[in-house]
């Protein structure tokens, strides 16, 4: 008899799941909002699950990460001042605070206990949680976008769970027209719009509502995410006023330090395959 112990998660109404090979149960606790979950996998190091979906694994979250932070601070000309809705365990956060030119990163987190036990379990995600540049509320994301003064950031990011729940309301054009306005002059919003092979209809959704919102430019970025259903994963930007062609090409290609992201990758990314165009 097998004594193995394997994470699964379910894609049931795709009928499909991924597994990974745990070698022991490091963390479990239920939040006021969700359960969190910690293992020690074989092969992809730390993995953190919320009730029971995976967020973070300590092999591919770069991935996740860059692509949500990097491709969106680039297009803006100059992006001070940026919001991070959601992001608990704090990677999105880490790769902002790379960019020297940001003078302000603030995280809105729900649930406070994730990035405290992102802190303990996920060390190297959490290393910019003491920048002097980074301000954490742990408060509901839309009521902070909804009560934002006009023209306050220059970037958000939504980095959200999936639109279940109470994340549902970040896909939403309501809240898409708050980040609109919380939004300045140039001003670019990302969010996390699940996978291009299983969600293509959230993917045309989203990019649909953001440009009712009134973003002037749409588009999405595709990259690979091992841990997260299909192993394909997309985010979706807005940006007023101006297409996604100005982006700040110099800058990207003498930043250092990314596993994924880089300048000519910045443009490939927003290929969307055949089937994700219009007919």
């Amino acid at each position: 008899m097998s004594t193995e112990l394997w994470y699964t998660e379910r894609y049931e109404e795709h009928g499909a799941a991924l597994s990974l090979k745990v070698r022991e149960v490091l963390h479990r606790e239920q939040s006021p909002y969700q359960r969190i979950e910690i293992f020690a996998t074989e092969s992809f190091g730390t993995l953190m699950t919320l009730d029971g979906l995976v967020m973070v694994t300590d092999r591919d979250n770069f991935l996740y990460h860059e692509m949500m932070s990097h491709p969106a601070l680039f297009i803006h000309p100059a992006p001070r001042r940026v919001l991070i809705i959601g992001g608990g365990d704090c990677g999105t956060l880490r790769e902002v605070l790379r960019h020297p030119e940001v003078e302000e990163a603030v995280m809105v987190e729900l649930d406070e206990r994730v990035t405290r036990v992102a802190e303990r379990f996920f060390p190297l995600l959490c290393e910019k949680n003491h920048d002097r540049r980074a301000y954490f509320h742990f408060t509901d994301g839309i009521a902070w976008v909804q009560e934002a003064e006009a023209a306050r950031y220059d970037v958000i990011i939504v980095d959200s769970t999936d639109p279940v729940g109470p994340a549902a309301g970040l896909f939403s054009t309501e809240f898409y027209r708050a980040c609109y306005r919380a939004l300045g002059e140039e001003g670019v919003l990302v969010g996390q719009s699940e996978s291009p092979l299983l969600h293509a209809d959230l993917i045309r959704q989203c990019q649909a509502r953001m440009a009712e919102a009134g973003f002037g430019a749409v588009n999405s970025v595709y990259f690979p995410q091992f841990s997260y259903p299909s192993g394909w994963w997309s985010a979706t930007l807005g940006r007023k006023g101006l297409d996604f062609d100005a982006f700040r090409d110099a800058d990207a290609r003498a930043f250092t330090g990314n596993r994924y992201y880089h300048a000519d990758l910045h443009r490939a990314a927003q290929v969307a395959p055949a089937f994700l165009l219009p007919a």
